[in-house]
């Protein structure tokens, strides 16, 4: 065993691999304890015993620690913006900004001045938890145990790794699009879209065998799409770690390439909301 500092902490120590990874791939949950009363877990099945209403305060904490840095970041910038020689935050502020720009103009077709707020929101605030997943792996845990004084906390640090928080973007984009949907089309012409399409009104019942579960795939693809490419980018992670001090040069290779992989799961997320609503917004082609 290492031995504790002045201030009574003791580093962790793992006894294997499985150990070392499970200990990384638990969350920092608040929830109601076998004995009835609240407080935190310090075990995974004391987490899992916590049920469904448990809280990831690790996933939460970083989930607002990163949209306070995004809306702070864009924020400044847009007080110091300047149209003479602008600084490289503002370059790439801009260059954000017409990407969403473009993108929203080659894939939404209808009139709605929330779009583009909420693209804008959803590329850099997914792009910004999913960045996490570059701080080396034991970094923020082992801060986290140090503040706790307890090398048992668990904490991850990024949020798009916890399904809960990739669930609750595609069940907010969803509410938007059925909100939409019922705004633009009315009651009966949204309803209309599950019940005469694509076949028309003499095929209802394989019109909804079709339509249904199509419109449900809606937020667990997006959920799943985006959990799945992030937890697997961290197991990589977690594996190169486990090398010891030789990891550094494998390390540095993954996150280049970790790079592409968290930016495009930011921008596909952004895409199929934009496409989504396009859909809510517009009538489909009869048949």
């Amino acid at each position: 065993m290492a031995d504790a500092n002045s201030t009574g902490f003791t580093m962790p120590e793992y006894e294997s691999g499985t150990e070392y990874i499970a200990h990384h791939l638990g969350f920092l949950r608040y929830g109601r304890t076998a004995d009835g009363s609240w407080g935190f877990a310090h075990s995974v099945e004391e987490a899992d015993a916590m049920g469904f209403w448990a809280i990831n305060v690790d996933s939460m904490i970083m989930s607002l620690l990163v949209g306070v840095i995004f809306m702070g970041l864009f924020y400044a910038v847009s007080r110091r913006a300047t149209s003479g020689n602008p600084g490289s935050l503002q370059n790439a502020v801009e260059f954000i900004v017409e990407m969403v720009q473009s993108t929203i103009k080659s894939t939404f077709f209808g009139r709605n001045a929330l779009i583009g707020p909420l693209a804008l929101t959803i590329f850099c605030w997914i792009f910004m938890m999913n960045l996490m997943d570059l701080v080396p792996v034991d970094w923020i845990p082992l801060f986290a145990q140090v503040v706790a004084q307890d090398s048992h906390t668990y904490f991850k640090a990024v949020p798009t790794t916890d399904l809960n928080i990739t669930a609750a973007f595609a069940i907010c984009v969803f509410i938007l699009v059925i909100f939409y949907s019922i705004k633009i089309k009315g009651i009966g012409g949204f309803l209309g879209e599950f019940a005469f399409h694509p076949f028309g009104k003499w095929a209802l019942p394989l019109n909804l065998i079709m339509e249904i579960p199509s419109f449900l795939a809606k937020p667990v693809s997006l959920a799943l799409r985006l959990y799945g490419n992030l937890f697997a980018g961290e197991m990589i992670f977690l594996v190169i770690a486990m090398i010891g001090w030789f990891q550094l040069p494998l390390h540095f290779a993954w996150a280049v390439f970790h790079i592409l992989i968290i930016t495009l799961q930011a921008y596909l997320f952004m895409m199929l909301t934009i496409v989504y609503l396009n859909q809510a917004h517009t009538e489909p082609e009869a048949h």
